[in-house]
């Protein structure tokens, strides 16, 4: 393929755009030339940004599969359960897809796309980010080197942050998984993602247990409203009061500059459309008045299939938004915060090592480089018309995340009982 490749963006929300952005990075080899999103305003955004022809503007992902064929890549950032039905006409139009994770929260829609991408040319790659981070492939590098021997068990931590679960779990789009995904599955198949390409091994078994701890009705604060701006009594003192985390908050709030989860809430995002939304829209209610019905804390146990033990975290309840990870092996251990971007490398009898991820690379924005990371790998594979290299996260390999996190939702409906993670599997896998 010639450069520019060009890209259409089938829902310019918060990852379409993001996606979309990356052409000012690399404005040699991609330009956004089509997009599609449900809300006009939206749509005018991009059409603006990007100089993008009014006949290539579009209300629906549907309207715009329904055209003849507008680009080389189409990015599918549409709704979790809305991402098969519009992946598959786009691979049979030719169309080489960047898909947003989750590929889907049913198994029999994942394996029909599947069988569809391997009938078609066009290349998939699911938006599973973190692989394409400096900082996970430094410790994949690390893992691989043998420094620490034989790897024997894993530890990992994600920090959801609470004013992310409050914005996104409690309150936003994914905040009940008969709408989109169960929580493991929607933001932690990053995790399952990266435990399997990092230990390069499949999941043998999983169990899990979690629940909502807090965020339900019979937690409510002694009067608190419906809405936060309608004279809630409790407001003064709940740090998930809507004002203070998109406005007022030093650390999330419009008025101590920009913030990407005000920009969720209007096109404008100004200090007005965003006190409107909160007046009016989902983003106002009270966290413990919501319809949520995905957990804030899980705690996960897997066996993988080389006989390493995985004890992973997910809890809302941080203040920060990042991830912990800690592998220890028979001759030494690592262990990394991505908040700090420290790798600490703790080899038996010698000294610590520590490696300063931010001194390796300066592209450390969007889940820390990997939203870039990703869009330019894609570019160069379909420059080059190179195979996917082995962090490339091909549909194949994504599944196996999916297989983990969708037997831990299911474990952790039966209390906690064993999951094989090959009763999940199809009989050719």
């Amino acid at each position: 393929m010639k450069a520019p490749i060009t890209f259409a963006i089938a829902g310019f929300g918060d990852r379409g755009s993001t996606y979309a952005s990356m052409e000012k990075l690399f404005p040699d080899k991609m330009k956004v030339v089509a997009v599609a999103d449900l809300l006009p305003q939206k749509v005018e955004k991009a059409r603006a940004l990007y100089h993008i022809p009014q006949d290539r503007c579009f209300s629906s992902a549907e309207e715009m599969l329904a055209a003849p064929k507008l680009a080389d890549v189409m990015v599918i950032s549409t709704m979790d359960r809305q991402h098969v039905d519009q992946a598959i006409p786009a691979l049979e139009k030719g169309y080489h897809i960047l898909l947003e994770k989750p590929i889907s929260p049913e198994l029999s829609q994942c394996w029909k796309l599947l069988e569809v991408a391997r009938r078609c040319p066009g290349k998939i790659i699911v938006g599973h980010v973190l692989r394409y981070t400096v900082f996970y492939n430094t410790l994949k590098d690390l893992l691989d080197s043998g420094r620490i021997g034989q790897v024997v068990s894993l530890c990992a931590n994600e920090n959801v942050g609470y004013w992310h679960q409050a914005h996104s779990f409690v309150r936003g789009n994914w905040r009940n998984s008969q709408e989109t995904s169960p929580m493991i599955l929607q933001k932690s198949c990053h995790d399952m993602d990266i435990f399997t390409w990092l230990l390069g091994s499949r999941c043998k078994t999983v169990s899990s247990v979690g629940d909502i701890a807090l965020f339900k009705a019979d937690k409510a604060p002694k009067g608190a409203a419906l809405r936060c701006l309608d004279g809630c009594k409790a407001k003064e003192t709940c740090p998930f009061d809507a004002e203070k985390i998109y406005l007022t908050s030093p650390k999330t709030g419009l008025l101590h500059g920009d913030s990407w989860i005000s920009s969720v809430l209007s096109v404008e995002h100004t200090v007005e459309s965003t006190r409107q939304a909160l007046e009016t829209g989902p983003y106002g209610r009270c966290v413990f008045h919501c319809d949520n019905n995905v957990v804030d804390h899980q705690q996960t146990q897997l066996v993988m299939e080389n006989g390493v033990t995985v004890s992973f975290t997910m809890c809302a309840f941080t203040q920060d938004c990042y991830r912990h990870f800690k592998a220890m092996g028979t001759k030494g251990e690592i262990e990394a915060d991505m908040k700090r971007n420290l790798i600490h490398i703790r080899e038996f009898g010698k000294e610590e090592e520590v490696l300063d991820v931010n001194t390796l690379t300066s592209d450390l924005k969007g889940h820390g480089g990997g939203d870039s990371g990703i869009v330019k790998e894609f570019l160069e594979m379909l420059l080059t018309d190179a195979p996917p290299s082995q962090r490339a996260t091909t549909l194949e390999h994504s599944m196996e995340s999916h297989y983990m996190a969708l037997a831990a939702e299911q474990s952790r409906l039966q209390g906690g009982a064993l999951v094989e993670v090959s009763s999940l599997r199809r009989e050719s896998e």
